[in-house]
């Protein structure tokens, strides 16, 4: 009994160090990482995916904590700094009003995106951040092209929109579901590149983040909601049902990432099994890439000191 339990655990650890390896593999190298000032010091662009490997998500840990060996308690302190940072930075961003941005969140059902936005953005200016979340096309999307509804909520200058999902279910609910011919949906990861890259080329800084959990860490939330009366206006009639179809939405995001990560808009591979690791992940891509943008209070168009002599007379 005592070969077998050591035979489990040496096979769990060969499995641990498989992913790890194969991750570093597809995460990008300095050299390919976004071109901005925190190149090379944020910690975590290793979430950053280099899309001249092949993906398989199964390889990536869900559970992996690396960048934060203190744990929880670690992260608790780290995040009420980072967040201190992202207001400051996101308040000359705000004044400012040169550059925007726009952050997607994607992942499986229960993988977090409303705990994310609720977690990382506590405290910023809410005139500088809206959050868009898209539901089933209306009859009036349905009559445009897949990006008209989109392209329509896109940051303005001074702005953070966060899309909780986005154009991206157009290649992955619509692909799972056959929603739509393969000839139609394999050609919008070229529209998405080029509709991302105009945007980019526009002045919008681009971060995408795939919340990655397992399908373990799927059923224990489904159950949690399911036995608590208070999460049942979380539930949706279609979330077993969406579950069973976990592998091939697994592939659809395989594809979409790989075909859409580039350095003008790259996708991030987040480990979201514990959230607490989640939010900090995605707390620090987001402090480093407002810190890069440096951006600065504008200088007024008149005299100060004279609005002084001014208010004197008054």
């Amino acid at each position: 009994m005592q070969v077998r339990k050591l035979s489990i655990k040496c096979k769990n650890q060969i499995r641990g160090l498989e992913k790890a390896i194969f991750a570093e593999n597809c995460y990008a190298t300095e050299s390919e990482q976004p071109n901005r000032e925190m190149k090379g010091k944020a910690k975590m662009d290793r979430y950053l995916i280099n899309t001249e490997k092949k993906l398989n998500l199964d390889k990536f840990d869900a559970d992996e904590t690396s960048k934060c060996p203190g744990g929880k308690e670690e992260a608790k302190e780290r995040l009420v700094k980072i967040k201190k940072e992202i207001y400051e930075h996101q308040e000359l961003f705000y004044a400012e009003r040169k550059a925007k941005m726009l952050i997607v969140l994607q992942g499986m059902d229960t993988s977090g995106k409303d705990g994310t936005i609720r977690n990382v953005f506590e405290g910023v200016n809410p005139q500088g951040v809206s959050v868009v979340s898209f539901k089933s096309p209306s009859s009036e999307d349905l009559s445009h092209d897949f990006l008209w509804r989109v392209h329509k909520h896109s940051p303005e200058k001074g702005q953070i929109v966060i899309f909780n999902r986005s154009h991206y279910e157009d290649v992955l609910i619509v692909r799972v579901h056959n929603l739509c011919p393969e000839k139609v949906w394999s050609k919008r990861y070229e529209h998405i590149r080029n509709f991302e890259k105009m945007l980019a080329d526009e002045g919008t800084a681009i971060l995408k983040f795939y919340l990655h959990i397992d399908y373990e860490e799927q059923r224990k939330r489904l159950e949690s909601r399911i036995k608590d009366p208070q999460k049942h206006w979380k539930l949706s009639a279609s979330d077993i049902p969406e579950r069973k179809l976990w592998k091939e939405y697994q592939k659809a995001y395989e594809d979409a990432i790989g075909e859409t990560s580039r350095k003008y808009a790259p996708w991030y591979i987040v480990p979201s099994n514990n959230k607490w690791y989640r939010n900090l992940v995605i707390s620090s891509v987001i402090r480093d890439t407002l810190k890069g943008l440096k951006s600065e209070f504008p200088k007024p168009s008149f005299k100060v000191s004279e609005m002084q002599n001014e208010l004197d007379k008054t």
